[in-house]
C-alpha cells in the first residue's frame, strides 16, 4: 500500500518539508509516504475560482482506484489506536490511500464529494502546511502501534 499526500501549496518553509520527510522516511518500504504539491493560485482571485483551480489540479492527481481521504475540519477524529485500526483497514482493502489537503479555503465541495472518507486531526484549525507534518507523524504513530513499537506510549 502506498500512502500519498496531495497538498495545495509549493512554497512551504524548509522546516515543514524536513518534518514531513523525517516521518516519511521512518515508514517501511512496503508503506511509502509521498507528497505531491499542487501550486496555489494567486489569492487575490475570487474564492470560487481558487476552489475550482485547486479542485482541478488535485483531481488530476487522483486515480479512480485510490481510496481518497479528505483532511477536513468536519471529518471524523480518531486517537492513535483509531488511526492504527484505519491504517490496517486501508491496507487490507489493497488500495493506495491518497490524503487531500486543501489550501486556505479548505477543499472544494467537488473534492469532498469524491472522498471516500473525511478525517480531522483536531477540533483546532491548523495552517495547511502544518497539516502535512501532523498527518505524517500520525501515520507513523499508527504504524508503530500496529507493530507494537514503543514509539507510542499510552
Amino acid at each position: 500500500m502506498k500512502l500519498r499526500v496531495i497538498s495545495v501549496g509549493s512554497k512551504c518553509p524548509a522546516w515543514i518539508r524536513q518534518g514531513f520527510d523525517e516521518y516519511a522516511k521512518r515508514l517501511p518500504r512496503e508503506m511509502p509516504l509521498t507528497l505531491t504539491e499542487v501550486p496555489a493560485p494567486r489569492h487575490h482571485q475570487d474564492s470560487a475560482k481558487v476552489d475550482e483551480y485547486e479542485a482541478k489540479k488535485i483531481a488530476e492527481k487522483i486515480s479512480s482506484s485510490d481510496w481518497v481521504v479528505a483532511m477536513d475540519e468536519a471529518g471524523r477524529q480518531f486517537d492513535g489506536e483509531g488511526v492504527s485500526a484505519e491504517l490496517n483497514r486501508w491496507r487490507d482493502m489493497g488500495k493506495d490511500v491518497v490524503f487531500l489537503i486543501g489550501g486556505a479555503n479548505g477543499l472544494s465541495p467537488q473534492l469532498l464529494g469524491r472522498a471516500d472518507q473525511r478525517l480531522s486531526l483536531s477540533a483546532l484549525t491548523f495552517p495547511h502546511y502544518m497539516v502535512r507534518v501532523l498527518l505524517a507523524e500520525s501515520l507513523y504513530r499508527a504504524w508503530t502501534i500496529s507493530i507494537g513499537h514503543p514509539y507510542h506510549r499510552e
